[in-house]
């Protein structure tokens, strides 16, 4: 019998509430547009279960299904900012404090021109 995954069956708590708001979220984007469970699932070509369980929040619904509610919402766009290197002042610090600050000389010179 195959193991299951503890990140799907119990995900750390700000994992879990975290999933627990975009689905929330994602499920006030779909009755502000007047949209079914059914027009959705049909848009993005899963089951209405799966819509359902976004909207729940479930750990193990896949980021396809909520990124292609995204999409099907128009909300798509602000994952542009999820991640971005450019926003992320601690691996920003941890890449200054290892970022070489002379060069260092090779063994060799090649006078290969």
């Amino acid at each position: 019998m195959a193991k299951k995954n503890p990140l799907l069956t119990a995900p750390p708590y700000p994992v879990e509430q975290t999933l627990k708001r975009l689905g929330a979220n994602l499920r006030t984007a779909r009755l502000r547009r007047n949209l079914t469970l059914e027009n959705v699932a049909q848009k993005i070509g899963v089951q209405r279960r799966t819509i359902s369980d976004a909207e729940k929040g479930n750990p193990s619904t896949s980021t396809a299904v909520y990124m292609a509610l995204l999409w099907a919402y128009d909300l798509i766009g602000q994952m542009e900012d999820v991640a971005d290197p450019a926003r992320d002042k601690e691996g920003q610090a941890l890449a200054l404090s290892r970022e070489r600050t002379r060069a260092r000389q090779s063994g060799d010179i090649d006078n290969d021109f």
